[in-house]
């Protein structure tokens, strides 16, 4: 796996720290979406929820492009394998020590 720098999952981190923002990943994981399609589910302002759609594309994971009077937003599905690996990383790495941990005290309880 590519090492991801520490200001990019930064990034994707504090991008995914906010439920209105998870919603909005969660949602496009279907397809691409009119940003006021994403915006209906919300009680916000349309200005409030476009800084939710900012953030997620300074962070990665999302792009959109306007095209007359619609702005369609996307997934970059590249972004998130990457914050996924990271966190992959660590479940292995915690994985081996408690498995290292629960083998020092079945010796523990075998000794007399």
């Amino acid at each position: 796996m590519v090492p991801v720098s520490t200001a990019t999952l930064d990034q994707v981190f504090a991008a995914l720290a906010h439920p209105t923002r998870r919603a909005v990943v969660e949602r496009l994981g279907r397809g691409p979406a009119a940003v006021t399609e994403l915006a209906q589910p919300f009680a916000m302002a349309l200005p409030s929820f476009l800084d939710h759609i900012r953030v997620l594309e300074a962070s990665g994971l999302v792009r959109s492009e306007k095209r007359g009077r619609v702005r369609t937003v996307r997934a970059v599905p590249e972004r998130m394998r990457e914050a996924m690996g990271w966190l992959e990383e660590q479940r292995r790495h915690w994985e081996a020590r408690l498995d290292r941990l629960d083998d020092y005290l079945s010796t523990l309880e075998d000794t007399p």
